[in-house]
């Protein structure tokens, strides 16, 4: 018998990828193909599926972190495979996770007098829906021992305008009352002159937010705390403040040290954080603190014996990989307390850096310079001359691109339309006057434009997901 190449078994591998007849068939999109194809070239298909997508380092969109240092990332790689849920099978990763959980509580100034209590979560998302779950539960006690009728109202959450989506859904899921305090040209955060008309004895707590989405502007928690402090030493129907931290928490420790809103305020009892905005992981990665184990009410945790050993759970999710975890735990001991600091203070002045530098081009009104978290919002300037929007600058600098959302602010000034720059820490000052130039390269374009696509009177939000 003769034997040639066609007899190798390998001999497909020899062949380059797009010579391939297996690089041929149809991308599976809603069914199974039938057969299989080599690895490199599934690799090759999918990689290739996504090569129109944006660029995520110019996505200014995001709070999310687009950048991990490389030995991070050969880390979480190593350490995918491991269900963070399964405590007694991964000991060693269960006591990272605890040590993060004191790194955090330490950073947030839980007092040694008190059992503070936490755990990881996937994102704010869910660390927002127990942190709301708590009050519910803890609420439902109080009012109960107070002999309040629990089915004449449906209890209600306290929380200003700009709220993040995830306290709709809780609201929504939980059967809640979303109390909604309005922004105003005057208060771009929780408005303290009127956030106490909308409390009575239904209400499960107060919502204060460091970071609003649509602005970057912290609430005055100290503020609140006062207000709150008072309000309970009126009343038996106590009320407690959540500070929704899911971007300030992790960036306003170490950039602004002396700023009162954590657990050094008597009533606020619990907070959550991204790890994976200015923690600086990929996402996701969130973490929610108690101030003291007596916040957490005992049946909202569960104890699992299936997986070697009675394990007590807080969570909405269950089994999911523990390489973010892992990804956490390496930034605190890369970095330290120095460098979490020397990075959220170059991002800060980049910040203050675009904000000036769009101020200066004299079309725009600055609504939020970066000052508080390193996010920069503008609103064009009024001038009847000018016809294109900024959805239309929105569309030149994808161009170029950059993705930056164009949306109104919340209700009472939807008719605000503004731009959102987020800083990251991966988006330096080379990148920044990168994009000041592309910028003013668009808007000379607009400017010479014959046709333009948004009417004014359009309101739309673009590229607003995070």
């Amino acid at each position: 018998m003769l034997y040639g190449k066609e007899n190798r078994d390998e001999a497909e591998y020899l062949e380059p990828i797009f010579g391939s007849e297996s690089e041929q068939v149809d991308l599976p999109k809603y069914k199974l193909n039938q057969a299989s194809i080599e690895p490199r070239i599934a690799y090759q298909l999918v990689q290739d599926e996504m090569l129109d997508e944006g660029n995520a380092r110019l996505n200014l969109a995001t709070f999310c972190q687009t950048y991990m240092e490389p030995e991070a990332v050969k880390l979480m790689s190593q350490t995918l495979e491991k269900n963070a849920i399964d405590k007694s099978e991964y000991p060693r990763t269960t006591e990272i996770e605890n040590r993060c959980v004191n790194m955090i509580a330490d950073l947030w100034n839980a007092s040694e007098n008190e059992k503070f209590m936490g755990t990881s979560t996937i994102g704010s998302s869910e660390a927002c829906m127990l942190g709301g779950m708590a009050m519910k539960f803890a609420w439902r006690k109080r009012a109960e021992k107070l002999g309040l009728d629990l089915n004449a109202k449906k209890p209600n959450l306290v929380i200003s305008s700009g709220y993040q989506v995830c306290w709709e859904k809780f609201c929504v899921y939980w059967d809640i009352e979303m109390r909604e305090v309005p922004l105003d040209q005057e208060h771009m955060s929780i408005n303290l002159n009127k956030v106490m008309d909308y409390i009575d004895e239904y209400t499960i707590g107060i919502v204060g937010i460091m970071g609003i989405t649509y602005t970057g502007r912290y609430d005055d928690i100290k503020g609140l705390n006062d207000l709150v402090e008072e309000y309970n030493k009126q009343t038996d129907y106590k009320v407690y403040i959540h500070v929704d931290a899911a971007s300030g928490g992790f960036y306003a420790p170490f950039t602004e040290p002396d700023l009162v809103w954590d657990f050094r305020l008597k009533n606020v009892i619990s907070i959550n954080s991204s790890g994976h905005k200015y923690g600086l992981v990929y996402p996701g990665v969130g973490w929610v603190l108690w101030r003291d184990q007596q916040y957490l009410p005992k049946e909202l945790i569960f104890k699992v014996s299936y997986l070697g050993g009675e394990l007590p759970t807080m969570a909405i999710n269950f089994s999911h990989s523990a390489a973010q975890l892992i990804g956490q735990y390496y930034n605190f001991v890369r970095y330290g307390f120095d460098g979490y600091k020397a990075i959220h203070e170059r991002t800060h002045k980049v910040a203050l850096y675009l904000a000036k530098a769009i101020e200066e081009t004299g079309l725009f009104e600055i609504v939020n310079d970066g000052s508080q978290l390193p996010i920069v919002c503008y609103k064009l300037k009024e001038d009847p001359t000018r016809e294109w929007t900024l959805y239309d600058l929105a569309d030149r600098l994808l161009m170029k691109g950059w993705q930056v959302p164009a949306y109104p602010l919340p209700q009472n000034l939807e008719k605000e339309i503004i731009q959102r720059l987020v800083i990251r820490a991966d988006f330096g000052m080379n990148m920044a006057c990168d994009y000041v130039q592309d910028m003013q390269e668009a808007i000379d374009a607009l400017n010479q434009a014959h046709v333009v696509y948004h009417k004014k009177a359009e309101i739309k939000t673009y590229g607003f997901t995070h």
